[in-house]
């Protein structure tokens, strides 16, 4: 459960802390207390509906990851630690283990929606914003439902993840090495 909802969170944390406060809150999990308060669960919603739009919004989107590459690791390790408590277990390994996880899938999305910015049609941007928004509702689903599971696949997406960090670096810095080589033709000697 930890590293689920920790790699969920690297993509939106707002939606996986939302949804577990819900559960919680609805009798469906047992999930932390403090998430099903009703003025968290308000300030979780707002700050969702706030990130849905902005999520699809070309730039906005990067800009705002910018500032999430902090808040969805420590929100992460946060939500892991809350987890570990209720359940008994230490909490600051929860807390970095799930931070990691959030890390990992943050640092995909981030760089992915840079690559998919370069295009100029908004669609794309649109369709991978739901997409990933189902996959955090899927995720927080499979965590509550089979932990075990969700655990096993948090692992592969994160391992994913960090494939897909890597490989998106790699293509950015080749595309940046382009534009310099250009750049140093076309300038007058």
């Amino acid at each position: 459960m930890i590293a689920a909802s920790g790699w969920a969170a690297g993509l939106n944390l707002y939606a996986t802390a939302l949804l577990l406060g819900l559960a919680g809150r609805l009798g469906w999990a047992e999930t932390p207390l403090a998430l099903q308060e009703t003025w968290v669960l308000v300030v979780l919603g707002a700050l969702y509906l706030v990130e849905f739009v902005v999520d699809k919004i070309p730039g906005l989107d990067s800009a705002w990851d910018v500032i999430h590459t902090a808040i969805r690791p420590i929100g992460g390790g946060l939500l892991g630690a809350a987890i570990a408590h209720q359940n008994g277990d230490p909490e600051i390994v929860a807390a970095l283990l799930s931070g990691g996880f959030s890390l990992t899938a943050h640092s995909a999305k981030a760089s992915t929606r840079a690559a998919i910015n370069t295009s100029p049609e908004p669609v794309s941007n649109i369709v991978v914003s739901v997409a990933e928004d189902g996959v955090v509702a899927g995720m927080v689903a499979l965590a509550l439902a089979s932990p075990v599971l969700a655990g096993g696949v948090a692992v592969v997406f994160a391992v994913a993840s960090v494939a897909v960090t890597w490989v998106l670096i790699r293509f950015v810095r080749r595309l940046l090495a382009r534009r310099r080589t250009r750049r140093s033709r076309n300038s007058p000697p």
